[in-house]
């Protein structure tokens, strides 16, 4: 019996054909929200090892529960001032990378 070599595919390689290539709007939305994702849920994680509830978290931001609720599930609509208050509040340190051509800023 014949043993057919099956194809794989790296998950760059499935992105480019389901989602789109790197710099077309689809996979542009696709990598936006993804990265949205990853930051809620650094903020829930945080906030968890913190042992503090969503409303503890709102009172040290100046916040509702609500708005903690909406970070955690979708950071989408937050503004970087947020995000940033939100992780000052934990006592988080928090760092900004901007990739220019060949050159990397960092902000902290």
């Amino acid at each position: 019996m014949a043993h057919s070599k099956v194809k794989t595919y790296t998950l760059e390689e499935m992105k480019n054909k389901h989602i789109g290539m790197l710099g077309t709007e689809p996979r542009e939305q696709y990598e936006y929200a993804l990265r949205m994702e990853i930051i809620s849920e650094m903020i829930r994680r945080t906030r968890l090892e913190r042992k503090l509830t969503q409303e503890e978290l709102g009172q040290l931001v100046g916040v509702k529960k609500s708005q903690i609720s909406k970070l955690e599930n979708n950071a989408n609509s937050a503004t970087i001032d947020t995000i940033v208050r939100v992780f000052k509040a934990m006592q988080a340190e928090i760092s900004v990378s901007i990739k220019l051509e060949n050159k990397t800023l960092e902000l902290a």
